[in-house]
């Protein structure tokens, strides 16, 4: 009681101290999101030039996108493809804007004629465009909002009609924009002159090459300090992106052997039979070996609950599977083997038929179609019962005759693939026509004809003659996906969960090596990125290694696609920047060494003649004819541009100082000037260069104004 007295006198004292403790957590989680300390808007996705993406619109047009692209696109790839679609537009008004580009309104209404003039939405009764339905569809939008409404195969909103003519819009001012700045790039005369001067005019010359080859790797150091000054003086080269490097472990909830034994005993109710109460009454299972042909599809698809459904079909030895191939093919009929494990399954398999076929077949047919039948034209009026009607008469007529075949076929078939042949389909297998039509043509005689029925409609079948026979087998499976059991899903949550405590204690590698798990590296990934190789789509990981709060070491488990969990461990944060000198290494360290080597090979040549050099290295004097600038390739050289471009401002006779070449240290000596007569006119050539330029200006225009334009991306926060 005394202390409970002390603590009410000093009840203000308390509530003071809580309420420090609450102001220094807020303040702390200020100073963790400086955005909002400092005003900085939570609902913007990127500013591109000052104009800011607006996150509730975004996300609205990524939900639009997503239902566009539909489920096999992952949000990811939504979002980005959304995101460039935004910077492309806002980095294009900054254009418009400038220039004063704009799109009027009767400039936009034959935008949208043009958009749209062939939905039947916005036609009249004679199959013409007609405003008024187009102004009508909007109004109920704007009515209706924010349901959809259905426009052709999509269903949209007012928002959505809006970002659609924005876009339309967008398109025209870019197609006057893209026009504009091609009408700027057209070759000159002059410009045409100075081409066909580069790939005409030639060189002769004598040269001598030093190769760095010529000097051993081993006898060049290059220091970090190296590949640090070259990466400074090559800074634009060497700028990345933030990356994270990671190590994972994967814990896979995958069967164990043990479950598959338990399933594949499971499997002994369909070898033996069975007698099972459920429900209050007795349910007899038949051994699968006394199942007649005829309820096979109810007993394996139902009563086994097979995975796979039974295909009443007969199938070659090719399509069984392989390893048990040979012992399946050579069943008697009704027997049954196994269970047997295949792709992912248990399986048991009776032999049901055994038959001689041919191996392929020449056929002629007349399609009948209907209303509702695959590719049905639109002008196809018959029911289904009428269809049949029509065909069961011709075959009346060609059974009857069947010299009026060919004729037939041209007044009535709907197979314009095979109409000019008069029907026929030559010599192909039993996998190429649909099930019905194939068995048909495969399990008759030939001269037999008669009326089939596919997904096309009716087909009048006429078997013109038969080729080979082989022996084909018609077999039922009862299989069942092979799946881990609670007990093993549990194991595995245990073992991953037992990991990532003893990393407590441990370096990951080593309590990795200890339970023999395989470590798995990925480097470099990006902010943005999703997949991690190995694991498939994983945003969480990225996200997780990108928090403000992750730090090397860090680890943390997560959950991975098709069920288990990986356990990941930062080892590398690179900030964005240039690039560290470790990484850089790799792409540096043989420009680093041609430098040093050039100047060694440098210090040890002696002599001023290309003769000089030559037997002063012990290397030969060769000789280069016919080179011009528009390929400055030497023979037994290689691609030089540097040495090239020495030679042309060398006159004849003269020799070149020590040129530093991409393959080794050069001196030419030019032996023979030939310079490309000028020809009268330049226009023919300057209206190729004009096309080529005018083909790439598309492309390159809008890579330079995003390439220049002030963008800040904000999606990591978001995604």
């Amino acid at each position: 009681m005394a202390v409970l007295n002390k603590i009410r006198q000093r009840s203000l004292f308390l509530i003071l101290i809580i309420a420090l403790a609450l102001f220094s957590f807020v303040l702390t989680d200020l100073f963790k999101n400086s955005d909002a300390l400092f005003g900085a808007s939570q609902d913007v996705v990127a500013t591109v030039n000052g104009r800011n993406i607006n996150r509730i619109d975004f996300m609205s047009r990524v939900e639009t996108t997503q239902r566009q692209m539909g489920p096999s696109a992952t949000s990811t790839q939504v979002m980005n493809r959304v995101y460039d679609q935004e910077v492309r537009r806002a980095v294009m008004n900054t254009q418009f804007e400038e220039l004063g580009l704009s799109v009027e309104q009767d400039q936009m209404k034959e935008l949208l004629k043009q958009n749209f003039t062939t939905y039947t939405e916005f036609q009249n009764e004679a199959g013409l465009f007609d405003e008024n339905k187009l102004t009508e569809f909007i109004a109920n939008l704007k009515e209706i909002y924010p349901e959809r409404a259905l426009l052709g195969n999509f269903q949209l909103n007012y928002d959505d009609w809006v970002n659609n003519e924005k876009s339309i819009a967008i398109g025209a001012q870019e197609r006057t924009y893209y026009n504009m700045v091609k009408a700027g790039v057209n070759a000159t005369l002059n410009e045409a002159e100075v081409d066909f001067l580069l790939e005409n005019s030639t060189r002769d010359f004598k040269y001598v090459q030093v190769p760095y080859a010529s000097i051993n790797d081993s006898l060049v150091q290059v220091t970090k300090a190296d590949i640090k000054a070259y990466i400074n003086k090559n800074k634009k080269q060497f700028e990345v992106e933030a990356s994270r490097d990671i190590v994972f472990v994967e814990f896979k909830e995958e069967p164990s052997l043990e479950d598959e034994e338990n399933l594949k005993t499971s499997f002994s109710k369909f070898i033996n039979g069975i007698v099972e109460f459920e429900n209050g009454k007795n349910d007899t299972i038949k051994p699968f070996a006394q199942v007649k042909a005829i309820d096979l599809t109810n007993y394996v698809n139902y009563t086994a609950g097979s995975d796979l459904n039974y295909t009443d079909s007969f199938v070659k030895k090719s399509v069984l599977p392989t390893s048990v191939a040979d012992t399946l093919f050579n069943l008697n009929v009704d027997n049954v083997y196994g269970p047997y494990k295949d792709n992912g399954m248990m399986k048991l398999t009776k032999m049901v038929a055994v038959a001689q076929i041919p191996d392929s077949a020449k056929v002629r047919h007349i399609l009948i179609p209907h209303i509702g039948s695959t590719r049905a034209a639109a002008d196809v009026t018959q029911t289904e019962e009428q269809a049949k009607a029509t065909a069961d008469s011709v075959l009346t007529v060609v059974r009857a005759n069947r010299s009026k075949f060919p004729e037939l076929v041209t007044a009535l078939s709907s197979d314009q693939g095979s109409v000019e042949k008069g029907g026929e389909y030559d010599f192909h297998p039993s996998t190429q026509m649909v099930k019905p039509f194939s068995d048909f043509e495969f399990h008759n005689n030939v001269g037999d004809i008669d009326v089939v029925k596919t997904q096309f409609g009716f087909h009048i079948i006429e078997i013109l003659d038969q080729k080979g026979s082989s022996k084909v087998v018609k077999v039922a499976t009862i299989a069942r996906t092979i799946d881990p059991s609670e007990e093993t899903i549990d194991n595995v949550f245990t073992n991953a969960s037992k990991f990532e405590i003893a990393l407590q204690e441990g370096a990951f590698q080593e309590m990795a090596k200890e339970r023999d798990l395989v470590v798995k590296p990925v480097n470099g990934i990006k902010v943005l990125e999703e997949n991690i190789p190995g694991v498939g789509s994983q945003r969480p990981i990225v996200r997780w290694a990108f928090e403000a709060g992750t730090k090397v070491g860090d680890y943390k488990r997560f959950t991975i696609p098709n069920g288990g969990y990986a356990v990941v461990q930062v080892t590398k944060i690179s900030k964005e920047g240039l690039v560290d000198t470790e990484n850089a290494s790799v792409t540096v360290l043989n420009e680093i060494r041609k430098e040093k080597k050039a100047k060694m090979i440098r210090e040890k040549i002696s002599g001023t003649t290309v003769d000089e050099v030559a037997k002063n290295q012990n290397r030969p004097a060769n000789t280069a004819k016919v080179v011009n600038m528009k390929n400055p390739t030497i023979s037994g050289a290689g691609l030089e541009p540097q040495v090239v471009g020495i030679a042309f401002g060398l006159n004849e006779g003269e020799t070149s100082g020590l040129i530093d070449g991409n393959r080794g240290v050069f001196m030419v000596a030019v032996t023979k000037v030939d310079e490309a007569a000028k020809i009268d006119n330049y226009q023919a050539l300057a209206n190729r260069l004009s096309t080529a330029r005018v083909s790439a200006a598309q492309a390159k225009v809008y890579s330079a104004l995003k390439e220049t334009a002030d963008i800040e991306d904000n999606r990591a926060r978001f995604y």
